[in-house]
């Protein structure tokens, strides 16, 4: 009996298209033009004889038929890519997690602590890549993504793992040197800022009553992870993330000049496709971040 299923790799434009919904972010992802995924779209709605999308500018919606017809399917690229795996690999060989992170969340919290999982579960190997892609367009190439949260996203359980706040952090030469007795004392020092977090000093001086307040000078770094490695080089004093400073905090190289007020930050949040939800070494993963995130509270 002949099975009736459309082209594959227009079913593949379709289904990447379909998720991202941008047929140049489809593109992107499947390594081909963007005029490629337009083509076999419509090669795909000529086999069905209807639309799958509403084309909007810069945009494409699915049809509600073709929303439908996705939910369907997606879940099977997955089962695809899964049998794929275990067909190559032998019965004995590490199972492959894809984890994707930040990179200074990955730096500063989940790469000193991989260890103690290799050592939990020899059976897995966790493979780490860091970007700032949203979550929706790592689907079919992560297994999880940790990112701020907690959001709502269709087709994704989020876990939240970590909670975070901010206060300021400075090397204990600094603070020998230059002694920090009232937020007004930071006149006499340097201010370590992150680009793509500009707000942090300012709402921290405005929580505290000095929001005019004037530093002796500013840095400004393009990764958090430098701002916090400028701080540890005693160069001035930063906004830290108080989990991602844990260990320093503990070791001596930083230390926080003032309790409080400590600004609240999103949460790290771990976001699994619910399609592979029941995948026993996602599961083992999720439950690692769980307890290591727990004995930060300790």
């Amino acid at each position: 009996m002949t099975r009736l299923i459309p082209p594959l790799n227009a079913l593949r434009a379709f289904e990447a298209a379909g998720r991202l919904g941008s047929f140049k972010e489809a593109a992107a992802e499947l390594h081909v033009t963007q005029g490629a995924v337009s083509q076999s779209v419509r090669l795909l709605e000529d086999w069905f004889g209807a639309p799958l999308f509403e084309r909007h500018n810069r945009r494409v919606l699915l049809t509600p038929a073709a929303k439908a017809y996705l939910e369907a399917i997606g879940p099977l690229f997955e089962q695809l890519a899964q049998a794929t795996a275990r067909f190559g690999s032998p019965d004995n060989a590490p199972r492959v997690l894809r984890v994707n992170a930040m990179a200074s969340f990955t730096l500063r919290w989940l790469l000193p602590r991989l260890e103690t999982l290799r050592v939990e579960h020899p059976g897995i190997d966790v493979r780490v890549e860091t970007s700032s892609k949203s979550v929706e367009s790592l689907k079919d190439s992560c297994d999880i993504i940790i990112r701020g949260g907690p959001d709502t996203l269709y087709g994704y359980s989020t876990q939240v793992f970590l909670t975070e706040e901010r206060l300021p952090v400075c090397s204990p030469a600094l603070l020998q040197r230059l002694p920090l007795h009232t937020p007004d004392d930071l006149r006499q020092h340097t201010l370590l800022h992150t680009s793509s977090l500009p707000r942090l000093w300012p709402d921290w001086l405005t929580s505290v009553g000095t929001p005019r307040l004037k530093p002796a000078a500013d840095m400004v770094f393009d990764h958090f992870y430098l701002t916090l490695q400028a701080a540890i080089g005693g160069l001035g004093i930063a906004m830290g993330p108080v989990a991602l400073v844990a260990d320093d905090l503990k070791t001596g190289r930083l230390v926080t000049p003032f309790d409080g007020p400590r600004l609240p930050s999103r949460s790290y949040c771990a976001y699994v496709p619910v399609e592979k939800l029941e995948d026993e070494a996602v599961q083992l993963f999720c439950a690692w971040l769980q307890r290591e995130g727990m004995s930060e509270l300790k």
